[in-house]
Order: structure tokens, then C-alpha cells, then sequence
């Protein structure tokens, strides 16, 4: 597996295939940014984070499986229509957004953990998502599936996921901390909306990891 064969091979596909993402998954983006910005504004403060994260799985379950959708049929040479795409996500939501949750609380649970176990897993589990929407997969035969076909391929995929993710990680750190985007609403909105967009190039750079994978024999 050539991480930067994988990470040239991921931009070509995303550069040249940017308008169609952007069509596809920018509105549910938005929506789910005006929907949290919402939930931020009625939450009680202690609970504000949990209720991020369910009103996430509104959301992102829907995209997600539609980009992964979009992603196999344009490398299998076929042109889906955004609202094909966007059925089939609906039509994989409920177990995806259940495979997304057990993920998240798992990381979390991880990263609580002095952070190195929520890395060890969030790279482990990286495959899950498109082991449910392309192969079928329930969400626990998922989430197994996953980790046999990450071990002997850790540290590459690992550095895959932090070139791609650590400066929108840091992007988020530094607007959390920003009093000048919690004071400006439709600021706090566009770039909430603009880092979470950026994220959807990490699932082209782990799906090419993931068809890379598919090809190459079981490491014991």
C-alpha cells in the first residue's frame, strides 16, 4: 500500500470530480450546520456536545453513504444522478447511522483514554463505513471486518488520515477558541460548513486505502 500513490490517485479524483461532490453532499452540509447551530443556541451548555452529536447522525449517515455511493460508481465509469444517490443514502441510513454511532462513542471512549486508543481505533474502524455501504455489511460484522483488514496496514493509513486531517483539526481548535466566530453566527456557520466539506476529501483519500486493501492478500 503507497500512501502517497494513495493520497495523488485521491486529489486527482477530488479535484476532477469537485463540482459533482459539491453538488451532492454542500446542501445536507449546510443543513446540518444551520441544525447544530440551532441545537448549540437551545442545548443547556452541559450537554451541549452530546446533543451535537445525535443531531450529527441526522446528517452526515446521509452524505456519507451517498458520497461512498458516488465514489464506486465513478470508478466504475457510471454517472448516478445526485437524487439516485441521495435515495440510496436514505435507504442506508438507519444502520449506518447506527455503525456511526457506535464509531464515535467508541473513539470517544478511546480517546478518554490518554488519546492513543481513540487513534488506534479510529484508524482500525476505518473501513467500516464502506464495508456496510458497498459489501452489505451489517454494522458489527462492519466493524470486525474492518479491523482484520487494517492489521498489517496501520501506520500507512494512520499517515494518510493525519496529513489529510490534522490541519482541519487544528482549523477546529483554533475556531473553538475564537470569541470572534462564537459572536458572529453566519461566520461560526460558513466555516463550520467549509471544515466539515474539506473532511469529505479524508473519505476519498480512505476509500482509494480501502479498494488499495481489497486487492492485496490478508496479512497475518
Amino acid at each position: 500500500m503507497n500512501m502517497f500513490s494513495a493520497l495523488r490517485d485521491s486529489w486527482y479524483f477530488f479535484s476532477h470530480n469537485l463540482w459533482a461532490i459539491t453538488r451532492l453532499c454542500l446542501p445536507l452540509i449546510v443543513l446540518e450546520g444551520i441544525f447544530l447551530q440551532h441545537v448549540s443556541d437551545l442545548a443547556p451548555a452541559e450537554s451541549e456536545t452530546a446533543w451535537r452529536l445525535l443531531a450529527g447522525l441526522l446528517f452526515y449517515p446521509l452524505y456519507s453513504a451517498a458520497l461512498i455511493l458516488f465514489l464506486d460508481a465513478r470508478s466504475n465509469g457510471l454517472q448516478p444522478s445526485a437524487r439516485d444517490l441521495i435515495a440510496g443514502g436514505l435507504r442506508l441510513w438507519p444502520q449506518f447511522a447506527l455503525l456511526a454511532a457506535i464509531m464515535t462513542l467508541s473513539i470517544l471512549l478511546g480517546a478518554s483514554l490518554f488519546v492513543l486508543p481513540g487513534v488506534w481505533l479510529m484508524v482500525k474502524l476505518a473501513f467500516a463505513e464502506y464495508l456496510l455501504v458497498l459489501r452489505g455489511m451489517p454494522p458489527l460484522k462492519a466493524l470486525q471486518e474492518s479491523f482484520s483488514m487494517s492489521t498489517g496496514y496501520f501506520w500507512p493509513m494512520l499517515a494518510c488520515i493525519l496529513i489529510v486531517m490534522l490541519p482541519l483539526w487544528l482549523l477546529d481548535g483554533w475556531l473553538q477558541s475564537s470569541a470572534v466566530f462564537h459572536e458572529d453566527a453566519l461566520a461560526n456557520l460558513a466555516l463550520d460548513c467549509t471544515s466539515r466539506y474539506l473532511q469529505l476529501f479524508s473519505s476519498v483519500v480512505l476509500f482509494r486505502l480501502f479498494m488499495l486493501r481489497s486487492t492485496q492478500p490478508d496479512v497475518e
